[in-house]
């Protein structure tokens, strides 16, 4: 498996991303991850989704660190800071949802409260159902988890067809095209940072892909007894989508619906807000984060 690893210069004077990076060594590879307040404070895991880095939650994790607590934020294998597998072979749901767990075991994060959108929720979930005692509470913003049995939007669809067959794929565009909020020529070229050229590229272009969109998809099965779990899960499960996505718009009510630790919660639809929306409201974001810690 060639591997690439994005050049610490490209990452040089992100506009608000005054982090200190650290790394783990999974199998193989190496995975980038923020970890910011206090080290004995309550876990807070923020998982980005595709083809975002942990970027995308700059906004969010100084306030959730001033409150307490500890903040954890990685980086997807093919993201960010991470390493880089060259081939979309290398990827696949199965292998990104055992990235991440090892990444949780090895650092031996307990008592987690999980907001996860996007491809971090399709992985996240999955975490979380399959390691339940390690998970306090969660968040879900804009994401899901699908098992092919349902019938996907239109612009899935449309998104799914340009990230395979595409000659461009702009990272920072792309990011700005499912966002309300008009991104500066800086803040673009920060989401465009981790990808120099198209081979580093890969992950981005599979995730699309890897999405079960078929009852027979690969990851169908493995999605489906996640969603038993979820079906008896009695722990606090918050849903904050937004209102302006138009893949994601109106998911949250199956969560509702089916699990039982979402009954009794007040949920909070984030406004004027497109599909990232921890770049178009992350302060409004983190502090419905605090209050449903507090509260529950």
């Amino acid at each position: 498996m060639r591997v690439l690893r994005t050049p610490d210069s490209r990452f040089g004077n992100l506009p608000g991303y005054d982090f200190t990076p650290n790394y783990e060594d999974i199998p193989d590879l190496r995975m980038h991850y923020l970890d910011e307040g206090p080290r004995d404070g309550a876990i807070v895991l923020l998982l980005h989704g595709e083809p975002s880095w942990s970027y995308v939650y700059r906004h969010m994790i100084p306030p959730i660190a001033d409150a307490g607590y500890r903040v954890i934020a990685p980086d997807l294998i093919g993201f960010g800071k991470s390493d880089k597998p060259t081939q979309k072979s290398a990827y696949s749901y199965a292998g990104h949802v055992d990235w991440m767990t090892r990444f949780i075991r090895q650092l031996d994060l307990t008592d987690i409260t999980l907001f996860c959108q996007d491809w971090g929720s399709l992985i996240g979930l999955r975490v979380a159902a399959e390691n339940e005692h390690r998970f306090a509470r969660i968040a879900l913003g804009n994401g899901g988890m699908p098992t092919g049995d349902q019938e996907m939007p239109k612009a899935f669809k449309v998104w799914q067809n340009f990230a395979r067959f595409s000659p461009w794929f702009p990272i920072g565009k792309i990011i700005q095209k499912a966002t309300i909020t008009e991104l500066s020529d800086d803040v673009v070229a920060a989401y465009d940072a981790p990808f120099p050229a198209g081979k580093y590229k890969a992950g981005a272009r599979a995730f699309p892909l890897l999405v079960p969109t078929t009852p027979v998809d690969p990851a169908s099965e493995a999605n489906r007894a996640a969603w038993k779990v979820f079906e008896s899960w009695n722990k606090p499960f918050l849903t904050t989508f937004s209102n302006r996505d138009p893949i994601t718009r109106g998911g949250e009510k199956v969560w509702q619906e089916r699990v039982p630790g979402a009954q009794n919660i007040e949920h909070v639809q984030i406004r004027n807000a497109g599909h990232f929306l921890q770049e178009d409201k992350g302060p409004e974001l983190a502090e419905v984060l605090i209050r449903f810690i507090g509260a529950s």
